[in-house]
């Protein structure tokens, strides 16, 4: 029985994005959390590496979209079980910091919704695909704000009433009030996972790019294969290593 190839270069590729991922968590828990430095998050240099890890991870995740498409139903159901947990836990042990619609939910949904759009384009129109989704996610990417547009210019300002709802808040239009540490909406990260869907043939169209992506990243491809797990342990795990060298109570606690 012919078994599919594996492109481990993508299993690595989105190991590092999950690598910084974890990086960035366990210094958002030392700055924030145990109240080193609150303004951390806002610095630039952190909201740019911030976004990129999120850009990069959401991108890899639609463009291997169309490997797990035989099970599309049952881990996009998982992964929206999983973003739910997750809320669970943070409203009870960090409910300042809780998890409202995080990035396990966006990735849910975005798994579900993209079925119907493959089996309405079966594989057809990736160039005008990933140019019209490159378009609207530019475009979308004020939502969560109030308007559309391109960059600083303003297109058009979207009703009040969408923003009154707590229903509309996952698909991109929070209420008054709103808060999460970790809020990644339908509207606008879809069609950057869209980009990444439609992005997967023309890439692998290419000999040389099937080639290179053949190539290993030592650890980094593991990390990639078990993200889910990797994800949901991650977090507290950063939170018991503050805890052992942050805490005045414990005898490692590297601060006075």
């Amino acid at each position: 029985m012919q078994t599919r190839e594996r492109w481990h270069l993508i299993d690595g590729l989105r190991g590092l994005a999950l690598a910084n991922m974890v990086l960035y968590h366990l210094l958002f828990d030392v700055y924030v959390i145990w109240g080193f430095d609150p303004l951390w998050p806002a610095r630039w240099p952190v909201r740019v590496w911030e976004r990129c890890i999120c850009c990069s991870f959401i991108f890899i995740s639609g463009l291997c979209w169309h490997w797990g498409r035989r099970h599309a139903l049952r881990r996009g159901l998982v992964l929206n079980g999983c973003g739910l947990l997750i809320t669970a836990v943070t409203l009870v042990a960090v409910p300042e910091q809780a998890v409202w619609c995080g990035v396990l939910t966006f990735l849910g949904c975005a798994t579900l919704l993209t079925i119907p759009v493959d089996r309405l384009l079966q594989g057809r129109w990736a160039v005008a695909g990933l140019a019209v989704s490159l378009v609207l996610l530019a475009v979308f990417w004020p939502v969560n704000r109030g308007w559309l547009g391109f960059g600083a210019l303003q297109l058009w300002q979207l009703p009040d009433a969408l923003y009154h709802s707590r229903l509309l808040t996952v698909l991109g239009f929070p209420f008054a009030g709103f808060s999460s540490s970790d809020y990644f909406s339908i509207l606008p990260w879809y069609f950057l996972f869209l980009a990444g869907y439609f992005a997967r043939p023309l890439l692998f169209a290419n000999e040389q790019v099937k080639k290179m992506a053949r190539l290993r990243l030592p650890l980094l491809d593991w990390l990639g294969r078990k993200s889910l797990p990797v994800y949901l342990v991650h977090q507290p795990l950063c939170m018991a290593v503050c805890m052992v060298f942050l805490s005045p109570a414990s005898p490692f606690c590297l601060v006075n």
